[in-house]
């Protein structure tokens, strides 16, 4: 299973990222080990969906930074 995910930032802005291992890279990005979101600290988790296979979880993720995408999320899978 894969999962693309959406991260809030202190600074109110949203990440969106995969992986296969969720709880592992959400503390990854929780203790600023990873570098786009290390400057946003702390960071919470406010979506995520699983994927069977790597290709969808990151087709989703792409799509989660385009602008539609971004109106979708606003829209769809967060709290505004």
């Amino acid at each position: 299973m894969y999962y693309t995910y959406i991260l809030k930032l202190s600074n109110n802005s949203f990440y969106a990222g995969f992986s296969k291992d969720l709880k592992l890279r959400l503390k990854k990005h929780q203790s600023g080990g990873v570098r786009h979101t290390s400057k946003f600290l702390p960071v919470a988790l406010v979506w995520y969906s699983g994927f069977e296979t790597k290709e969808k979880a990151i087709l989703f993720e792409k799509y989660l930074k385009s602008s539609s995408g971004k109106a979708f999320r606003n829209k769809h899978l967060i709290d505004n």
